[in-house]
């Protein structure tokens, strides 16, 4: 086992930031049950944001961002994991105030681990990643709450995001007539590649105006954009539908009604990926490995970005111009 090992390492003082990738030796690594050669990571809003001095994710420097990653048990203290063992670690601290994914070994606690289901191969899972959990838990929380293909239409909004574009294509998978909303109108082919029926502007889901209740459009709808755009969305949610929202890249305040909700029946379902019970997650990663599982999840949905390649793929992000999924090769 090398002394030494690379890692992307985000540091700030008063007069300075940087993203560099440094040497660091296991004495660095914060505590935990399980050591992880970590083989793949990916790239999510919030890595984007912990790689800005603005962010306001990273909760002491230096540190090690990536909120998730896949890989191979080195040494375990935990019973549940042995060496050789394959494994997934997403959400909870990691990236956050945890040393995450963005390094070629990690020490991760037990409790946080995931072992890697049959039919997902470690690439794949970072394909994935932390925004297909979310997607996957979207449209898991929107079937609990009754939603069928035979219900009509589903919305996506964000549809070239990560959990956008994995939503998309989950939902055709299931055999949804999907509805993708973007602002990006030369990816339309792309959304098609994925699964999406029909493609819609961003401003035919939110043209500046909020009705209390507008036309019944949609049975549901995923939406990881939240603000005035989630407000426009559940006035055209058909009744007794739901909408699962998992972000707020269009901001947290959400000017709606009551009305909605008492007069049509709406659901809102809050998406919570980073404290959801490992029960939950361990059955959804399953899930994903099966029936969600969308055919071209390498080829279609996601890049590839090496840990040098970071500092300069982790900004399209913030500025908006990724596409789909970044899988970053440790």
């Amino acid at each position: 086992m090398s002394e030494l090992f690379k890692a992307l390492v985000v540091d700030k003082t008063d007069n300075n930031f940087s993203v560099t990738i440094k040497n660091l030796s296991f004495d660095d690594l914060p505590a935990g049950d399980v050591l992880i050669r970590t083989a793949y990571s990916s790239i999510n809003y919030k890595d984007g944001l912990a790689s800005s001095p603005d962010g306001k994710i990273v909760r002491s420097y230096p540190f090690v961002p990536g909120i998730d990653l896949a890989g191979v048990v080195v040494s375990s203290q935990d019973p549940r994991f042995q060496e050789g063992d394959e494994v997934i670690a997403t959400s909870y601290e990691i990236g956050v105030s945890h040393y995450g994914g963005y390094s070629e070994y990690a020490r991760i606690p037990g409790d946080w681990i995931v072992p890697l289901p049959s039919g997902l191969s470690l690439k794949e899972a970072m394909a994935y990643g932390t925004a297909g959990f979310t997607a996957a838990l979207s449209i898991q929380r929107l079937e609990e709450n009754g939603l069928t293909p035979d219900l009509g239409k589903v919305l996506v909004t964000g549809a070239t995001g990560g959990v956008g574009s994995l939503a998309v294509a989950m939902l055709a998978k299931r055999g949804y007539h999907v509805v993708a909303s973007t602002g990006k109108e030369a990816e339309h082919d792309y959304l098609h590649n994925l699964g999406a029926t029909e493609i819609i502007s961003r401003e035919e889901v939110y043209n500046g105006k909020i009705r209390a209740l507008d036309k019944q459009l949609w049975a549901g709808a995923v939406d990881p954009v939240g603000g005035e755009y989630l407000a426009s969305v559940l006035s055209k949610i058909q009744y007794n539908g739901a909408v699962a929202v998992s972000g707020l890249t269009a901001g947290g305040n959400v000017p709606t009604t009551v009305f909605p909700f008492i007069l049509r029946g709406v659901s809102l379902l809050g998406i919570d990926s980073v404290y959801c019970p490992m029960e939950v997650r361990k059955e959804l990663w399953n899930r994903m490995a099966a029936d969600l599982k969308p055919s071209g999840l390498l080829e279609t949905i996601s890049q590839e970005a090496t840990l040098e390649e970071l500092p300069e793929t982790l900004s399209l992000i913030l500025k908006g111009q990724a596409k789909g999924r970044f899988v970053v090769t440790i």
